[in-house]
């Protein structure tokens, strides 16, 4: 109980590490996933209507079954739990960001989400006797240490081959959603960006924002890289063979 903390502040700062590279990939990344909402547009409800509170509007999943999305969003948060070093993959809306990319550009793992998630919760239950969102922190990260290594991988799991594969591809989703441009339905009001001082997309760089980027002193600009004119969403939309999300 006592060396729990510092493992998972190991952990968190690798994922941190992870996403300072995912940030700056994710700008026109070939198979980014479709979407049509903007870095602002992406705090409005499905239907377009926005929130009167301006509370976060409650997102409607359309490739997650309402307890896929509710157990993805507790092995996200174990993942990039929120801290004092600020949110984590829950607030940045990564899960939203996946569940809109299994809807486009990310479709082919659909299949391997749904499967996954019913073979990760049968061995939470056969493994320690209750489902994940029952455990305790400690079991959760247990069980997701079990998945990583690929020792949950058996014949009464269910998994489809070993449950390391699956946890690859659902932890790498998560730091895309958690680190990637806004524009894509994650890193929803730039917590993500933030998190790992990422000042944002600049398309010219003079030697004093140089100096101040050096120095840790730029002031993240809060700016997708599709609010600039060199950035058109037209070219992700040809990128993704017209596969857009909510047109």
């Amino acid at each position: 109980m006592a060396d729990t903390k510092p493992q998972l502040i190991s952990r968190r700062s690798l994922l941190r590490s992870a996403g300072a590279v995912g940030a700056a990939a994710a700008v026109g990344a070939k198979g980014s996933p479709a979407a049509t909402a903007s870095s602002h547009e992406s705090q409005l409800t499905p239907t377009g209507e926005q929130t009167s509170d301006n509370k976060q509007p409650r997102y409607i999943f359309e490739q997650l079954t309402a307890d896929e999305a509710e157990l993805l969003e507790a092995i996200a948060d174990q993942l990039i739990p929120e801290d004092d070093l600020g949110p984590g993959a829950v607030a940045a809306g990564a899960v939203t960001y996946i569940d809109r990319a299994l809807g486009g550009a990310l479709s082919e793992s659909r299949d391997a989400y749904h499967s996954g998630l019913a073979a990760f919760d049968r061995y939470c239950r056969s493994s320690r006797d209750a489902p994940f969102l029952e455990l305790s922190h400690i079991d959760q990260v247990s069980v997701l240490i079990d998945v990583e290594t690929g020792a949950a991988t058996g014949a009464s799991t269910g998994f489809t081959g070993s449950s390391s594969s699956f946890f690859s591809m659902l932890r790498s989703h998560v730091l895309q959603g958690t680190f990637g441009d806004p524009f894509y339905g994650g890193n929803q009001n730039f917590v993500g960006w933030d998190l790992i001082r990422y000042p944002g997309v600049r398309t010219s760089v003079w030697p004093r924002l140089q100096t101040q980027l050096e120095a840790g002193e730029l002031s993240p600009n809060h700016r997708s890289a599709y609010d600039s004119e060199y950035f058109e969403k037209a070219v992700v939309r040809t990128a993704t063979k017209g596969t857009y999300h909510g047109d």
